[in-house]
């Protein structure tokens, strides 16, 4: 049977960190999963990043040429710098022999010369909108003083993020031993910008950039042809393929706060290993439509609204409110909604002194076939000190009766 990968809905950058590293995720398997469309890709792999879920996925861990998909990690460490105040994006830049010599064997490159001092704003945009190696050398030196340095904190920032299958060789993605990834590693790294820079995460979305009198097309396709695709980023190399990761949008019902109307839903694809710029394209399209349609995306509890409120015994409240230490959302496919069955555990009967936040059972969340949804602990909202003497006694008593 299909196995889905669900976590508690959590803020986006530890989210996505658990639920690529598994620290909190929860198996869930339907009767009959939908089943994804066929993808003429070497890898690839989807998420809902709003639900933390992986819709998805062929050979999500197999070993990739990551081409210039690398520049997502060089453009990380740049928006950290400047979130640091080490740069700014009016700050002008030298512009190095080893930056211009970018501009050999046909890289793609934003055509700077080291007579320039362009500013890092633009060398941001000559690296994500035209995917500039030149620019991406540029910004590298200017956060760390060499390429070299600025390989090596890439390579923590990777260990950081736990990427257990990702090594950086270079700041630009040209094809060298050593230097790989994967799908899933791909898709945190996209993700970990999605959650930490949303200040920055704009320039995905712009389709053209004209920098020394030349104007050059973002190579995101999907960016004129979906109007909910923000982003992200395209890599080709002889070796790697035509490669896209692509990020989308949509409005969806019972999203908001309490289920009260729609709310922004967001999906990740990650293609790598396609035969054109096209067919990038065409197939990540493809699955962006089908996690949309194919899985529904619903919101079923709040933190801090109570969802049991049992007897508690010995305490100085006669009730405690039971819930969730964050909102719950989960995906399931397309109509099962309306059909979804909560029961909760908890040990019976309930003792004070509870803390706050002290896990007291489980929340299992299923379909009417009994197919598991989510588990999600069950905490208390409110903490409920020990009664007094009489009042302990009393309970102890009537504990002992029961």
């Amino acid at each position: 049977m299909a196995t889905l990968k669900l976590t508690l809905y959590l803020p986006m950058k530890r989210l996505i960190v658990f639920l690529l590293l598994s620290y909190v995720a929860m198996s869930c398997a339907f009767a009959q999963l939908p089943q994804p469309p066929e993808v003429a890709a070497r890898s690839y792999l989807l998420l809902d990043l709003t639900t933390g879920t992986t819709l998805a996925e062929r050979n999500a861990d197999a070993p990739a040429d990551p081409a210039s998909l690398t520049k997502l990690m060089t453009a990380y460490l740049v928006f950290a710098a400047l979130r640091d105040h080490k740069l700014t994006l009016e700050q002008a830049l030298p512009v190095s022999v080893r930056a211009w010599d970018e501009r050999k064997g046909g890289a793609s490159v934003m055509f700077i010369e080291p007579k320039m001092t362009p500013k890092v704003d633009e060398l941001l945009h000559g690296m994500i909108v035209q995917s500039g190696n030149d620019a991406s050398v540029a910004l590298a030196e200017g956060v760390a003083g060499t390429v070299e340095n600025f390989v090596a904190m890439m390579n923590r920032q990777a260990e950081a993020f736990g990427l257990k299958n990702t090594t950086f060789k270079n700041v630009t993605g040209m094809t060298e031993p050593g230097h790989g990834s994967t799908a899933r590693d791909l898709a945190v790294i996209a993700s970990q910008i999605i959650s930490d820079f949303q200040e920055f995460y704009p320039y995905y979305s712009i389709r053209q950039y004209t920098f020394n009198k030349i104007k050059q097309d973002n190579r995101n396709l999907l960016l004129g042809r979906d109007p909910s695709v923000d982003g992200m980023k395209t890599g080709f190399t002889d070796a790697a393929g035509y490669c896209l990761i692509a990020s989308a949008q949509r409005e969806f019902p019972n999203l908001a706060k309490g289920g009260n109307g729609p709310g922004n839903r967001r999906l990740l694809s990650v293609v790598l290993g396609t035969d054109s710029r096209e067919a990038r394209a065409s197939e990540s399209q493809k699955l962006l439509n089908w996690g949309f349609t194919a899985w529904d995306a619903i919101r079923l509890f709040e933190a801090g609204t109570p969802i049991a409120t049992p007897e508690v015994w010995k305490g100085a409240n006669r009730q405690a409110k039971l819930g969730v230490s964050a909102p719950v959302l989960v995906a399931v496919p397309h109509g099962e909604g309306g059909k979804l069955q909560t029961r909760i555990e908890r040990p019976d009967p309930l003792v004070a002194p509870l803390a706050q936040s002290q896990r007291v059972g489980t929340i299992r969340v299923s379909t009417s076939t009994g197919s598991m949804v989510a588990e999600v602990p069950l905490v208390v909202q409110e903490a409920v000190p020990e009664a007094g003497l009489f009042g302990r006694a009393w309970d102890a008593l009537r504990l002992w009766i029961k």
